[in-house]
């Protein structure tokens, strides 16, 4: 089954605009990006031409020897059975951070051959980016591609369901016939997680022991990726980080801490291992902010920060948490259910925004709000619970401070706003943007 990715309306704007440069599409490993620019190719183009930069090693042979942008497209068509015509055909260089100098290319492509649709795309694109070997820049686009949403799930799931939600014009509570059926796909979410391959097998019907063998393969990619791609002093520092982050996030304030990846190990001795992690996807750095202030990036506490998984699925697989303790709701999982809590709303709003912050009093986190958000002419601060159980000081200590025009507090609670807080259901945080813009 495949799954209906909203990148592809993101790859058709891209295709429509006038003064187009060729794209490059950024991810993690293993979240669909050559499925979706070949689909999106199907759609939209009559031909397709594929250049896989890891599988065929002539062509970086062939970018070796000229950056003459006719000449090679010339030679490109001997490595394709579809003719490369400029209005019909999408041009995907797959993997291209395996050859520096086809991405360097890339610039003449954008000078010389404007009419042509290239986009590249590769999983650890932003590892090889870091480099900034001969990188061309302001003659590329970027567009970031995440792991299957949960609205774009619940669209598979029940579309009618996701119609309802799409079309929300009020806050309001939900009919409770509605928002049950919306948490037990939310639950679903949570366990099965955003890697398209999961995701397929669940809707095929193939059972959660197969979900579980995708996961592991995924992590076990992961893996390889670690020993292959990164530099050998960092490779046991990234290792101790990734396997870390579950009992990272079991903490109460879920803050970094070095002794956990290893005991007296210093943060610059992990720096580069940290920033291997982020520039390859698979994790996200939140900074904290004591000083809620325009721009909120100016305000950066660097010394302090959290980290997160780029899905939720694969964090639990990390954490070796079996499906049924969420499904069965198990009575024990009670600290580390907070973690997994932040991180799946982390996702969802760094989808939707510039990557959040979190606000903290002092370094301690005497008070803490687990998110604060920009948005036009608003900070707003975001509260995450994982219950029923709304009960906390710091949302309101926040409030009395900085005043703020909006707050938000992610619960099991229902839709509904009062005064100046919104409470918004854990399964509509896809649709957060939405429903501030309701209340503006």
């Amino acid at each position: 089954m495949n799954i209906d990715r909203d990148i592809i309306s993101k790859l058709l704007v891209w295709k429509n605009k006038d003064d187009r440069m060729p794209l490059i599409l950024q991810g993690a490993r293993q979240i669909g990006k050559t499925w979706a620019l070949q689909e999106f190719g199907k759609r939209y183009f009559k031909h397709i031409a594929v250049f896989n930069f890891d599988k065929t090693e002539e062509l970086n042979r062939l970018f070796d020897e000229t950056k003459d942008v006719q000449r090679l497209l010339e030679q490109l068509q001997f490595y394709t059975k579809v003719p490369i015509i400029a209005d019909e055909t999408l041009l995907i260089f797959d993997e291209i951070q395996e050859c520096n100098k086809a991405l360097n290319c890339l610039k003449y492509f954008c000078e010389d051959a404007p009419q042509y649709y290239i986009v590249s795309a590769g999983s650890l694109l932003g590892v090889a980016l870091s480099k900034g070997d001969s990188f061309p820049v302001g003659k590329v686009e970027f567009l970031n591609m995440f792991p299957v949403s949960f609205k774009e799930f619940l669209f598979m799931a029940a579309p009618d369901l996701h119609n309802f939600v799409d079309n929300i014009t009020k806050i309001e509570p939900l009919p409770l016939i509605i928002y049950n059926q919306l948490k037990e796909y939310f639950l679903q979410y949570q366990v099965i997680g955003g890697m398209p391959k999961a995701v397929s097998d669940f809707f095929n019907n193939k059972g959660l022991e197969k979900v579980e063998d995708d996961l592991q393969n995924v992590l076990n990619a992961y893996s390889l990726d670690f020993a292959k791609h990164a530099a050998t002093k960092d490779i046991p520092k990234i290792i101790a980080i990734w396997n870390s982050i579950p009992s990272q996030l079991s903490k109460e304030n879920r803050k970094f801490i070095y002794k956990l990846v290893k005991p007296g190990a210093r943060a610059r001795e992990y720096e580069d291992a940290l920033l291997w992690l982020n520039q390859a996807g698979l994790i996200y750095r939140i900074f904290a902010n004591n000083k809620p202030h325009f721009p909120l990036t100016a305000y950066d506490d660097i010394t302090a920060f959290k980290i997160y998984v780029a899905d939720t699925g694969i964090l639990r697989k990390l954490s070796k948490l079996p499906p049924e303790v969420l499904l069965n709701k198990s009575p024990l999982f009670t600290e580390f259910k907070g973690g997994m809590t932040e991180n799946i709303v982390l996702q969802s709003l760094i989808t939707q925004f510039d990557t959040p912050r979190y606000w903290t009093t002092d370094t301690n986190g005497k008070s803490e709000v687990d998110f604060i958000i920009q948005v036009k002419d608003q900070i707003i601060p975001i509260e995450v619970k994982t219950d029923d159980n709304v009960a906390g000081k710091s949302l309101g200590i926040y409030n009395e401070r900085y005043k703020p025009q909006t707050r938000i507090r992610f619960s099991s609670k229902n839709l509904k706003i009062d005064g100046n807080l919104i409470n918004i259901p854990l399964c509509l945080a896809d649709w957060t943007h939405k429903l501030i813009s309701v209340c503006l």
